[in-house]
């Protein structure tokens, strides 16, 4: 499920953070969201944003969802923002270091949030509909 959730995410995101930034936060929604169950629930998005919120990324978050200007994070703001467990997770997926997939989901998640969020609120659905119908 998390490969296909990131070839999705690489596509969508094309090169604003291409195949490596899709795989990462393709992992980061499944650990976080346990995607794989079907339905409404099965949409990651919202538990990566409340967790992003509660970790101090409110405001960033909140700019990548509406439909102004998507405000920059930096790898650090990101490792502190989510849990150490799902970013090491994460990053033994995909053989780099926490820091190096604090960094990639640093450039990968503004792009990534707003063109899944393209009328300013966490849609509801399955997130592989959601991409699909993004792409």
């Amino acid at each position: 499920m998390g490969n296909d959730l990131g070839s999705l995410l690489g596509g969508l995101l094309g090169g604003q953070g291409g195949k490596g930034g899709g795989a990462l936060l393709g992992a980061l929604l499944t650990s976080l969201g346990g995607a794989g169950t079907h339905g409404a629930g099965s949409n990651p998005l919202g538990a990566l944003l409340d967790t992003l919120k509660e970790g101090g990324l409110g405001a960033q978050a909140d700019s990548w969802i509406g439909t102004g200007a998507n405000q920059e994070v930096t790898g650090p703001e990101v490792a502190q923002a989510l849990p150490y467990q799902a970013l090491d997770h994460v990053a033994q997926q995909a053989g780099v270091s926490p820091e190096e997939a604090a960094d990639e989901l640093a450039r990968t998640l503004p792009a990534a949030v707003d063109k899944l969020t393209p009328e300013g609120t966490v849609p509801e659905g399955s997130l592989e509909e959601l991409i699909r119908r993004q792409s």
